[in-house]
């Protein structure tokens, strides 16, 4: 079978671990790095494909099957458009723009030109959120009633010291709670209402390094989401999923769903339900849903691969990570009003 030809653009953290899952992956081949980084340009010399510091010249010279877009937020719409516009599908790191305005010109653009462009909002792959989804879509929990998530952890002081992470659209409501919103849509339905307020008193950065926020489901499901970049906890996807392991592991939850049946602890998967006598009195059974561990980043490449060959739609397209962008961008509107 032929490989199917790829292209990074970014260099960066993510950048390296997109390349990391290419090179497990036989259907794939890494052709070319583009980012005009010395970093880079060592790093494509390492992995013997080409470099370049142009992604223009590189999608021309090299004429990939399919591009990783893996820059900085803003970004991540005109090295997209960049591919749409070559007929090059492309799979765009998340957030899947720095905000609204700039998502909606992927969106018309990927539409314009008829090429499937799938976000990195990479949890949906994974084989945790599959089984939750099942479980939820089941009827087993019942009708949803609240949901809690929490995502704090203590970003090293080093990770700031790249410039555009201490600058507005680079805080933790845009680069991390956008993973647990999608999510959250993704097993739970449209959000329709938040409230929010958010503080930067102990960074003192351009953007916020806490927030609290309150969500509204359309199916009437109410959600409250608690994030700090800045706080010790073991609470939060990274720690405690095991999907990565350059994060320590915390085996605990960050999502408890509550259901009119039965509530789910994620991604520990504990399923609680009453048996034959409900109510407060009588005891909850309790359940560990047994998940077999596959690295979602490689699903979600082979999931990629089937969407350059054609063969399915993206799980996330450009349209679907906006619906996300945009309460994000309603929870930094609110939260402004709240300070």
């Amino acid at each position: 079978m032929n490989r199917i030809r790829l292209a990074v653009i970014g260099a960066g953290a993510i950048g390296r671990k997109h390349i990391d899952v290419i090179n497990q992956t036989p259907q794939a081949e890494l052709v070319a790095l583009a980012d005009p980084s010395t970093q880079a340009e060592n790093l494509a010399k390492d992995l013997g494909v080409a470099w370049y510091a142009d992604i223009n010249e590189m999608l021309d010279n090299e004429k990939p099957q399919g591009v990783i877009n893996a820059t900085p937020n803003t970004l991540h719409v005109p090295c997209a458009i960049a591919c749409v516009e070559r007929g090059i599908p492309v799979l765009v790191e998340k957030p899947v723009a720095e905000s609204a305005e700039r998502a909606q010109q992927l969106v018309d653009a990927a539409n314009r030109h008829g090429v499937p462009v799938l976000v990195g909002h990479h949890r949906r792959h994974n084989a945790l959120t599959a089984a939750a989804k099942k479980l939820i879509d089941s009827g087993e929990l019942g009708n949803i009633v609240a949901v809690s998530a929490h995502w704090i952890l203590q970003k090293p002081d080093d990770y700031f010291d790249v410039s555009w992470r201490r600058e507005p659209g680079a805080g933790p409501l845009l680069v991390n709670l956008v993973h647990d919103i999608d999510l959250l849509r993704y097993l739970l339905g449209e959000i329709n209402k938040v409230q929010a307020m958010t503080s930067n008193a102990t960074r003192g950065f351009a953007n916020e390094d806490s927030a609290v926020v309150n969500l509204r489901f359309a199916s009437g499901a109410l959600g409250s989401a608690v994030l700090s970049d800045c706080g010790v906890s073991p609470w939060s996807w990274e720690m405690n999923s095991a999907e990565n392991e350059v994060y320590a592991h915390a085996p605990e939850n960050c999502y408890l769903i509550s259901g009119s049946k039965g509530a789910l602890a994620m991604p520990q998967m504990r399923w609680w339900r009453y048996g034959e006598q409900s109510g407060w009195h009588a005891p909850l059974l309790q359940e560990t849903l047994n998940i077999e561990a596959i690295d979602p980043f490689i699903l979600q490449l082979r999931h990629f691969l089937q969407v350059i060959r054609g063969e399915v739609a993206p799980i996330i397209d450009a349209n679907d990570a906006l619906k996300s962008l945009k309460v994000i961008d309603a929870i930094r509107r609110v939260s402004l009003n709240a300070a």
